[in-house]
């Protein structure tokens, strides 16, 4: 059985390999860690994951949203928010792309 794809979009480092390491010792295949959403995009359509985890604030233009609504346009795969940020708008618009 292959393992599942997952591409990692978070701008903090230290989190983004912790969230890499407890997913490789699960057994999943990590693509990569982007800290920024063009990059994000560009990465998944390069390589087509079966799974994104998605920070909401990232670093460059495009927040996490609006980076994971390119991605679901595209290439229709499934995206998980994993964010600090729980504020009424911020939850209104992540709910918008259907995570």
């Amino acid at each position: 059985m292959m393992k599942k794809k997952i591409l990692i979009v978070e701008d903090e480092s230290i989190v983004a390999l912790e969230i890499q390491n407890r997913l490789e010792q699960m057994g999943y295949h990590v693509i990569d860690t982007i800290s920024e959403g063009e990059q994000a995009i560009k990465k998944a359509l390069e390589t087509k994951p079966d799974l994104v985890l998605m920070d909401i604030h990232l670093l460059g233009e495009m927040d996490g949203i609006t980076t994971a609504e390119q991605i679901r346009k595209k290439l229709k795969i499934p995206v998980i928010f994993l964010t600090a940020y729980a504020d009424k708008e911020t939850l209104k618009r992540a709910r918008i792309t259907q995570p």
